[in-house]
């Protein structure tokens, strides 16, 4: 489909366009686009967009697909504009990227684009994008920002040198998140009379990060101005960048906008755990599934790394993938602690020998082992609320408050050694 066939009397209503250089140079986009949108849909180029934002004829579009290459970085400013104008008039931007630098994608995502999709098109992921743009809602107006709780933290620089406890999910749904949140709340909680331990959450998952989202907060515009220039990050900007829960807990959240993992360097994350671990006891790191440069500074800073998976095959071939990518690159996997999520439950005993065979088929050790918090987990997340908040007996939250007992006495071990 070209743009002739915008001017077609016979045609629905454009509910979306592509805008590229040359649609040609994207056929899986054409493929995808039909498939999603039928005939609905047409292609713009990049000198067209923006005067056709301004037609009658685009007020039914929904959004609108910018698909770019190496060859349009020179054009970064221009397609920015683009960018705004769609945001201007209501219209969601799907931004397709092939082989374009972290930072030209950084800039167009902080510029307003709403989705970012690589090219070649991972199978589905276009429908997908589409999907969430329908369901999502208005971009979220600043004033919660402004009232947000301040984190509680000391002013003046830290001089602690905290423990720091990361989760990585080996799968998609094996409770990662769920398990960070509620591990840290349980960690800054644990004393119900004195002093708690200083506790940081901090949400390396930039891309589907969903920490603010479990405790029901904003995502800060400072988080990603730190980000972008952690070598000029002192206590104080850190301190900016952090919302405090219940005065009790001090989150580091995803950024607002949708960004590259690769965007970080190893250097930016070294930092930012490097500065945490100095005003806190304990900062506990939800990681991303996917594995980037910067896992091997997570996984080097953590006394203990823990990896959720589940009874199943995509769980034990991600395990073994995960730790044979590991031990090639000679990374500490003594530290991996395997975190078994929705065990069986105690008279099942099949379940249990299935749990045997599976660490022998891997050879590892499954030491922790979590029941299926049911209903009341999701729940608590939808409201906002920790476990311990929401559904205290759960016997999930027992587990988690058992192992964020073991890690205090763990982290006061290892202070005393230190």
């Amino acid at each position: 489909m070209t743009s002739s066939d915008i001017a077609q009397q016979e045609l629905p209503p454009l509910k979306a366009c592509t805008v590229s250089r040359d649609v040609q140079d994207f056929d899986l986009l054409i493929e995808d686009m039909e498939a999603a949108m039928g005939e609905a849909w047409g292609d713009l180029g990049f000198s067209e967009a923006r005067a056709f934002f301004e037609q009658p004829e685009a007020e039914a579009l929904e959004f609108i697909a910018l698909a770019m290459d190496e060859a349009d970085e020179e054009k970064v400013v221009f397609l920015s504009e683009i960018i705004r104008d769609a945001q201007n008039k209501g219209i969601k931007v799907i931004l397709i990227a092939e082989d374009v630098t972290p930072a030209a994608l950084h800039q167009l995502l902080r510029d307003g684009a709403d989705e970012f999709v690589p090219y070649p098109l991972p199978e589905g992921e276009l429908a997908a994008a589409i999907a969430r743009l329908k369901t999502s809602g208005p971009a979220p107006s600043p004033d919660p920002v402004v009232q947000a709780a301040p984190a509680p933290v000391k002013e003046g620089p830290g001089g602690k040198n905290g423990a720091i406890f990361a989760v990585h999910g080996l799968a998609g749904g094996t409770g990662s998140t769920t398990l960070a949140v509620n591990l840290a709340w349980e960690l800054a909680t644990l004393n119900k009379k004195g002093p708690n331990p200083k506790v940081c959450l901090i949400d390396l998952d930039l891309q589907n990060g969903s920490v603010a989202t479990y405790l029901d907060l904003p995502r800060l515009e400072p988080i990603l101005e730190l980000w972008s220039d952690t070598e000029s990050m002192d206590d104080e900007m850190f301190k900016h960048a952090l919302l405090g829960f219940e005065d009790q807990l001090s989150i580091f959240t995803a950024p607002a906008d949708l960004i590259p993992l690769d965007l970080l360097s190893n250097e930016d994350v070294e930092r930012v755990l490097d500065i945490a671990a100095t005003h806190f006891d304990y900062v506990v790191v939800d990681m991303p599934k996917t594995l980037v440069n910067w896992t091997e500074v997570a996984l080097r800073k953590a006394s203990v790394y823990l990896s959720t998976l589940e009874l199943d095959m995509r769980s034990a071939q991600n395990a073994l993938r995960f730790k044979r990518a590991l031990a090639a690159e000679e990374l500490p996997v003594d530290k991996l602690r395997y975190v078994l999520n929705r065990c069986p439950k105690f008279s099942d005993l099949n379940g249990k020998a299935r749990v045997k065979r599976m660490a022998e088929s891997l050879d590892i050790s499954i030491e922790l082992l979590l029941p299926d918090g049911g209903k009341p987990v999701t729940q608590g997340a939808d409201h906002g609320m920790p476990l311990a908040s929401s559904a205290a007996k759960n016997p999930l939250r027992k587990e988690i408050a058992k192992l964020a007992a073991e890690l205090h006495a763990f982290g006061q071990n290892d202070a005393e050694a230190a």
